[in-house]
């Protein structure tokens, strides 16, 4: 006899309708963000962020990526539990990645005031949300490059 739950469907079609067909999923779209340790702060002009590793692989991993995608739209996503709770596209400045023996540092600067002041003020807002328990994933083109 099948169990039905408040709607009256059965619980046998309640699961195949919600679940995922898991023999369909691209496993080619998935790939593992390199995990580091990420600072921040604010300099003259706008913000700064040094993401380090002591893993080797990861440090590669990260300059092999941030070298690929130079050029492009960089972002801060801040999440926290697997939910985005900020998203932050430093379109208000120039971005430049310097790669380091330990990973890369990345400045954000503006010459404009109102821009810098930007900058600063999401500075500002993602070192609260990652002391608060957020995950910071620095995205180049909308790809992760790293997470911290």
């Amino acid at each position: 006899m099948e169990t039905t739950t408040m709607s009256g469907m059965g619980t046998s079609g309640m699961m195949t309708g919600m679940m995922p067909n898991m023999g369909s999923m691209n496993m080619s779209n998935m790939m593992m963000v390199p995990r580091c340790t990420m600072t921040m702060s604010k300099c003259d002009g706008g913000m700064m962020m040094t993401c380090t590793s002591t893993d080797q692989m990861a440090i590669g991993m990260m300059q092999n990526l941030c070298s690929m995608m130079s050029g492009g739209m960089t972002s801060m996503c801040m999440m926290m539990n697997g939910m985005m709770v900020m998203n932050c596209n430093m379109m208000m400045g120039m971005c430049k990645f310097e790669m380091t023996g330990e990973g890369m540092m990345m400045t954000c600067t503006s010459g404009d005031a109102m821009m810098c002041q930007m900058i600063q003020s999401c500075c500002d807002c993602m070192m609260t949300m990652m002391n608060c328990g957020c995950t910071c994933y620095l995205c180049m083109n909308n790809m992760p490059v790293c997470c911290g």
